[in-house]
């Protein structure tokens, strides 16, 4: 992937609505041993909690925090999970002052979870803070790290889990092998049988990350023919919808070139229009914006181009 298009990908929210829409998923796939003692009947997606760093005058926000019951109890614990998209500089220490504001607001135990999606570096993360004396250990802090890049997509191949289809796209993957990927994830995403909302948001998520290029494409349409017949032909449904969708992104993004050529046209010939009139242009349809670019040649005064503007609803 390039880093233009990687740049453009908004990880956070992909990232944060993956793991909300499946967040019991989520646990099984990576934590099965918390499934042991969580009533799943239980689960409360908290806002998300702002934090400011006084000596640095930074804000940070938490990304997801839940809260939980144990079974059989009457008590209840909160997993808060933060997605990473980036290596940086002192995180662990972060995540330890998220886990002692949210101790201190909530008094509750808390299971803190570090998904890693970076592609580099493939170095292991750290995992915990710690404060030490030559004589004394004041604090060690641990924490629970998915590094995606360390994982090996293989290994989630027969895992009936909707997180597993979405992540694998993410994992270590030898670039010869992302046409396979691709079609391994959808495979596995068909055979879950979701509801039309959730297959679009992990179809979306593994097409984000996994844009091929026409060589890769060619190689990912062999990996389908491959495929028996009831899958290939619900992953190219799933194609099909992103060939649609991205006709008619393209389609969207040539009409907002062409009211943004008028709207330079306006101002060149008119002078500088007001918010008000410009936003004004903006809502009038493909049609309306085609038959404006020619009368623009009529018109001499920002009134003109008023009156013609009012002309339309009468």
């Amino acid at each position: 992937m390039n880093k233009n298009m990687t740049e453009s990908i908004d990880h956070d929210r992909l990232f944060k609505e993956l793991i909300s829409t499946f967040f019991l998923e989520f646990i099984e796939l990576f934590f099965p041993e918390i499934i042991q003692y969580l009533d799943p009947n239980s689960i409360i997606l908290l806002d998300k909690e702002i934090f400011t760093d006084v000596t640095a005058g930074d804000k940070y926000e938490t990304d997801l925090i839940a809260k939980v019951q144990f079974l059989g109890q009457p008590s209840y614990f909160l997993i808060h999970i933060e997605a990473e998209s980036g290596s940086r500089r002192k995180f662990n220490q972060r995540m330890f002052r998220y886990f002692a504001r949210l101790h201190e607001k909530f008094d509750l135990p808390i299971y803190p979870i570090v998904i890693f999606s970076y592609d580099s570096p493939k170095t292991v993360a750290v995992n915990n803070y710690q404060i030490n004396f030559p004589d004394f250990e004041v604090l060690k802090f641990n924490y629970r790290v998915i590094q995606l890049n360390q994982l090996n997509w293989r290994d989630f191949l027969n895992r009936q889990n909707p997180v597993a289809s979405a992540l694998m796209s993410k994992m270590n993957i030898v670039v010869a092998d992302r046409p396979k990927v691709k079609a391994e994830c959808l495979r596995l995403l068909v055979t879950l049988k979701l509801n039309p909302a959730k297959m679009q948001l992990i179809s979306g998520f593994i097409d984000s990350y996994l844009r091929l290029n026409q060589i890769e494409e060619e190689k990912f349409k062999t990996e389908l023919g491959s495929l028996i017949a009831e899958e290939r032909e619900e992953v190219m449904q799933i194609v099909t919808s992103w060939m649609e969708q991205g006709i008619e992104r393209g389609i969207e993004r040539g009409i907002e070139r062409e009211k943004d050529l008028i709207v330079r046209q306006i101002n060149r010939k008119l002078g500088k229009i007001d918010a008000e009139l410009e936003a004004q242009i903006r809502s009038l349809n493909v049609q309306v914006i085609e038959l404006l670019g020619e009368a623009i040649f009529d018109l001499s005064t920002i009134e003109d181009l008023q009156n013609w503007l009012n002309n339309l609803q009468s």
